[in-house]
């Protein structure tokens, strides 16, 4: 019998777009700060939202002609604002005085990449199978990339992909320039300008980026690294064969974890998401079938902006993350207890990640520069919950309507990597990303405290 090829996704066309204005000299060149550099070796982040055409189309021609033209019309007015996403990084080395450092040139590049392609498959072939569909990773540009080749690569490749009755709009945006927090930032003002009447002039954005990057006291805004050459601290990271599936959590499901950990400990200081995250972890390790002594950790990728003192506003445009470690213990403590007891270990973990917590972490950080390498920061028996419920991911709109999923590409992805969404239909509810290898996701499909948890969404 012979088997059915899957589809592949065509390029159709390619072109570079600059912001709508020239940059004022003063900004040209962005220094990149300890949280920026950490990123180097890191992938791109890589999400999209996927959308329904319209219909009846009348001209489906004209429909995806006239929506290309508008999204990149409206791109190049939104990198007025964003403009270090149109820039490329430089490394500047001397030997005397020795230095080495880098920094984004946001004037000296073609812009950030546009592309066109298409898939001859459905909204369905995408959303509809158990795992997501390996094809989702070829909706996005820069596969495989880490942020070091923002130096011959753009900062930002945004890849539009006609399916057969849907439109994927995936981004990839290098992780030197910004994080989660900035990445949907300049994904809402992209939408917000795009939904504008008014093309031809500046449209008054909610709100404007803030590019004055922050560095220690005493420190920057020029960071000179330890190093000679890049080999020194980059690698290229390939993922293990994992499968991947995502699990949604009503906001009703979640209000009873809450309640549930908190009663088991006895207070009501648990949050929702703490909740959520003790019970991945609980019931990922359990799938793992870890020995009894085995050290098992979860971490938390947590926004340090509004842990400062005084805080960096949301609007801070750059990287302002920290991987938190937030809670360790062997996997027979962990299973011996009860969800409120890892819950609560997180719990003390992200409450004593105050100010000070922040610059004794980049006070290490300036005494011993620390890149970040996916294959080694995180140990095999690990639960890595990033990105954030809170991100306004939805809410983005490109004359489609609401989009009806969120999925991601290739990058930073691993064995216990779990990455959080809203959920589809808001009010609280939380999507969860799981990426495991395929024995382990087996075992946690019919972990029964894992499943109890756990409801169906749908999106058609």
């Amino acid at each position: 019998m012979r088997m059915m090829s899957t589809p592949l996704v065509q390029h159709v066309l390619e072109c570079f777009i600059k912001p709508q204005n020239s940059i004022a000299k003063s900004k040209q060149i962005c220094n990149l700060t300890p949280w920026d550099i950490a990123m180097l070796s890191a992938h791109y982040i890589q999400k999209g939202l996927l959308f329904k055409k319209p219909s009846p189309l009348l001209n489906e021609q004209d429909f995806i002609e006239n929506l290309l033209e508008k999204l990149k019309h409206s791109l190049s007015l939104t990198l007025f604002h964003f403009y270090p996403l149109s820039g490329c990084l430089v490394t500047q080395k001397t030997k005397d005085p020795s230095s080495y450092t880098i920094f984004i040139d946001c004037n000296n590049s073609k812009g950030a990449r546009f592309i066109y392609a298409t898939l001859d498959m459905k909204i369905s072939d995408i959303i509809s199978p158990i795992d997501v569909p390996p094809v989702v990773q070829s909706l996005f540009d820069h596969h495989k990339a880490i942020n070091h080749d923002g130096h011959i690569m753009p900062l930002l490749s945004v890849q539009v992909t006609e399916l057969v009755d849907g439109v994927f709009i995936g981004c990839s945006m290098n992780h030197t320039v910004g994080d989660g927090t900035s990445y949907w930032n300049f994904f809402n003002t992209w939408s917000e300008i795009f939904q504008a009447h008014d093309h031809e002039h500046d449209v008054p954005i909610s709100h404007p980026p803030i590019h004055n990057r922050w560095f220690p006291e005493g420190y920057g805004p020029v960071i000179n690294l330890p190093f000679k050459h890049h080999d020194e601290f980059i690698s290229r990271y390939e993922a293990p064969l994992v499968r991947e599936r995502i699990f949604h959590f009503s906001a009703e499901s979640i209000a009873k974890l809450k309640a549930k950990a908190n009663k088991e400990y006895n207070t009501t200081q648990i949050s929702s998401f703490q909740s959520l995250s003790a019970l991945v972890w609980r019931c990922i390790t359990r799938a793992r079938r870890l020995p009894y002594g085995r050290k098992t950790s979860c971490k938390l990728s947590t926004n340090n902006r509004t842990r400062m003192e005084p805080a960096l506003p949301q609007e801070y445009f750059g990287n302002s993350i920290h991987t938190l470690s937030a809670g360790t213990a062997t996997s027979g403590e962990l299973l011996g207890n009860n969800l409120g007891w890892a819950a609560w270990k997180l719990h003390l973990a992200v409450v004593n990640h105050d100010d000070r917590a922040v610059l004794q972490s980049l006070k290490e950080w300036l005494e011993s520069p620390l890149i970040y390498q996916l294959g080694r920061y995180f140990d095999p028996y690990c639960v890595m919950m990033g990105s954030s419920p809170r991100f306004n991911m939805y809410g983005n709109e490109f004359g489609m309507g609401k989009a009806i999923a969120v999925r991601s590409g290739y990058a930073n992805k691993f064995d216990g990597k779990v990455t959080t969404y809203p959920s589809h239909e808001g009010g609280g509810g939380i999507d969860l990303e799981v990426c495991l290898s395929p024995i382990v996701m087996s075992a946690l499909e019919s972990d029964q405290e894992f499943v109890n948890a756990t409801s169906v969404s749908y999106h058609l």
